[in-house]
């Protein structure tokens, strides 16, 4: 197994590779693509960078038509996920002068990791996993063989492990506040949900992935609930009392 480690987009990325590729050229050729990759994402979706088609976009000087067709596509799954959340996810935030600003980061990270992959995909006879911040693609090209184990932290204690997922095909991701603090809030109400600690949701992409972890969590009490309407393969919430709840339940 080879292990490769960056920085992008404000978070750290790495990959593990076992099989056929894992440090040759065209594994290397493979990981070079897929930073390429990211970093043009971050090119485009920065809201940290002046120069970013967001940014530009939110300063008037650019209409959605001007930037790039991928522009179209996250604000397309941004407003379907904000239908799909009742309103609870938004690619919109307060600005500092009371006016909406665009910020899709909720779901370019995800978008954005499993466009990447595809050049993962391309190597014959390679599992990869792919974290992206976090949040982590996955892929065993035999079912039959070991998959990747995933742990979860605990949001209580980020030196422990709450979980451990096995992975042979799909997506895992986590949102909560043990890292970056009060970030996600509802946008119904603007506030930041109070009694649960994390969500990690496993799904078939990491898009849509990511985006019912978030969604999940700025539901709050409502987690579970809405979680249960969406299609995933498994949940695991952790909430402050320190208690949790796995979708599917488990079977008596």
């Amino acid at each position: 197994m080879k292990r490769y480690v960056e920085h992008v987009m404000n978070m750290p990325v790495s990959l593990a590779l076992r099989g056929r590729h894992t440090d040759d050229r065209r594994a290397r050729a493979a990981w070079a693509a897929v930073m390429a990759d990211l970093r043009a994402a971050d090119r485009v979706f920065s809201t940290y960078r002046p120069d970013s088609h967001i940014s530009r976009l939110n300063r008037g000087e650019l209409t959605p038509a001007e930037c790039p067709p991928e522009v179209t596509q996250v604000l397309a799954l941004g407003h379907e996920a904000e239908h799909d959340s009742d309103g609870a996810f938004s690619i919109h935030r307060p600005g500092p002068d009371g006016h909406r600003t665009l910020d899709p980061s909720g779901v370019v990270k995800g978008w954005a990791a499993d466009r990447a992959a595809r050049h993962l995909r391309a190597l014959p006879d390679t599992d990869y996993c792919l974290n992206t911040g976090g949040d982590l693609i996955c892929r065993t090209l035999d079912p039959h063989t070991r998959p990747w184990h995933i742990g979860i932290e605990h949001p209580h204690n980020p030196q422990a492990v709450i979980a451990v997922v096995p992975i042979h095909d799909g997506a895992v991701a986590t949102s909560g506040a043990t890292h970056r603090g009060n970030h996600i809030t509802d946008a119904r109400t603007g506030r930041t949900p109070t009694a649960i600690a994390s969500v990690t949701v496993v799904g078939a992409t990491l898009t849509h992935t990511d985006i019912d972890a978030t969604a999940a969590y700025a539901n709050g009490p409502k987690a579970t609930a809405w979680l249960r309407t969406r299609p995933i393969h498994a949940a695991l919430l952790v909430w402050q009392n320190g208690t949790t709840t796995l979708i599917p339940e488990p079977s008596a």
